[in-house]
């Protein structure tokens, strides 16, 4: 995957809430800069001749320049303040791992780069306006400008009110991580089952290199973190030049520990001091998780949101059964899918990287066992699972995904036996768990 370090750092920027004011607030300059030039140059434009352009004195500048300048910023502090509530209310409700997500908004950053660019602009056109006591000069054509920017701030300022209110919304929330989560997939399983793929099509490796675990040098990390993305590009140059091969230990998504073993170099004699660097440069590593190559990392948010929604203190079943229908249209995708082959070959067909990848199994764990654990009293959302397992089943064809996925459809109802007393909700359990058994047992054509 190319630039990936390039990737992380957009990815930082994108989350902040500092980045898209501050390019707003430099354009507000280069505005207000422009804007004054032509009106020392005398150059109004076209504009003039249909009454747009302000005429009034330079006190009046003042008092309009102002009145905007003094309402922008208390605006911005107000939307400010809405920003900081939705996200301790999203934070309390939805789990801290959304936060990522409500700072990548866009339109939340947008809105705030807005009224604080008018604000720039109308203090830099301010200090020019020059009265009585001095060569008189009123900006008229910068002063309708900033007139203009206000006009648009009210309208930016309605859309915040109408996405904030939206924003926190369950559904929406949910849909917005179903959104990261189908661009993950697509991104990570590109290859769909039956496509043929490309022609130049790796061989599968059938036996490891001998002596490779026994021979190899193990390479340990040089510091603390989740693995957010593994530069496979510049691991598999660095690979073809040293002429080697390593077996990865950690994938995408897991938490690394400093002194841990992070992979194995086979022969084991090519590794030395400065190849160990080069080879913890290939992590990249971050306080948190990521989707940029961690397909886990979406269905846990998703599952998270399920969980607590099912929790005592809140108890909505609703929400986790929408998280349950958003997790079954994403394993279909899934299902639908190549899985990338582990073994990583250079431009001449020469084996170099071992990786440990993500495989259906997993992602049915991730998606099914945590809510089948904490949803006890909740019969509603085990027959939700139930139905979202045979609805996966007319999409997988696999017989170890199918295996995987009857697996917890004989967990579910299992437990179901344990913890539900009712009879009647029983047998609703027995019956979608009997459907989705056949689903998988009618499945013809078999990979």
């Amino acid at each position: 995957m190319k630039n990936i370090k390039l990737g992380k750092v957009w990815d930082s920027l994108h989350s902040s809430y500092w980045f898209v004011p501050t390019i707003m607030a430099g354009m507000a300059i280069a505005l207000a800069f422009t804007m004054l030039s032509l009106d020392r140059a005398g150059k109004s434009g076209p504009i003039e001749k249909f009454g747009w352009i302000y005429t009034g004195s330079p006190d009046g500048a003042r008092t309009v320049l102002s009145t905007i300048a003094g309402s922008m910023i208390t605006v911005a502090g107000t939307a400010f303040s809405i920003t900081v509530v939705a996200l301790t209310l999203a934070s309390s409700q939805f789990g801290p791992r959304l936060m990522r997500n409500f700072m990548q908004d866009t339109g939340n950053q947008v809105v705030l780069g807005t009224f604080i660019a008018t604000f720039i602009y109308c203090l830099l056109v301010l200090r020019t306006v020059r009265g009585d006591n001095y060569h008189v000069f009123v900006p008229q054509l910068s002063v309708t400008v900033g007139i203009l920017l206000a006009i648009a701030s009210i309208g930016v300022l309605i859309y915040f009110i109408h996405h904030a209110s939206t924003s926190i919304q369950a559904s929406q929330v949910i849909g917005e991580v179903s959104k990261d989560l189908d661009k993950a997939i697509d991104r990570l399983f590109p290859q769909k089952i039956g496509s043929g793929g490309s022609g130049d099509k790796r061989r599968w490796v059938e036996e490891i290199p001998i002596g490779l675990d026994r021979e190899a040098s193990l390479i340990l990390a040089t510091s603390s973190g989740y693995l957010q993305a593994i530069d496979e590009d510049k691991l598999l140059k660095l690979a073809k030049s040293k002429d080697f091969v390593v077996r990865l230990k950690h994938r995408p998504g897991k938490f690394v520990v400093q002194g841990s073993e992070l992979m194995r170099v086979w022969p084991g004699e090519r590794v030395n001091e400065k190849l160990t660097q080069q080879l913890n440069e290939v992590f990249i590593l971050g306080k948190q998780r990521t989707e940029q190559q961690d397909v886990e990392f979406c269905i846990n948010q998703l599952v998270e949101v399920a969980v607590r929604a099912i929790s005592p203190g809140i108890n909505d079943p609703f929400t986790a059964m929408q998280c349950i229908d958003r997790l079954s249209a994403a394993l279909c995708r899934v299902a639908e899918r190549e899985f990338p082959c582990p073994y990583r070959y250079d431009d001449d067909n020469n084996l170099r990287v071992i990786a440990d990848p993500v495989t259906f199994a997993k992602l049915t764990d991730d998606t099914f066992n945590q809510i089948r654990q904490y949803s006890k009293p909740d019969v509603a959302v085990r027959i939700r699972m139930l139905e979202a397992i045979a609805v996966i089943a007319t999409r997988t064809c696999n017989n170890k995904d199918r295996a995987a996925l009857l697996h917890h459809a004989n967990a579910i109802k299992g437990s179901s036996w344990e913890e539900v007393d009712q009879e009647c909700d029983r047998k609703d359990i027995e019956e979608r768990y009997l459907v989705a058994v056949k689903e998988l047992d009618s499945c013809r054509y078999l990979f």
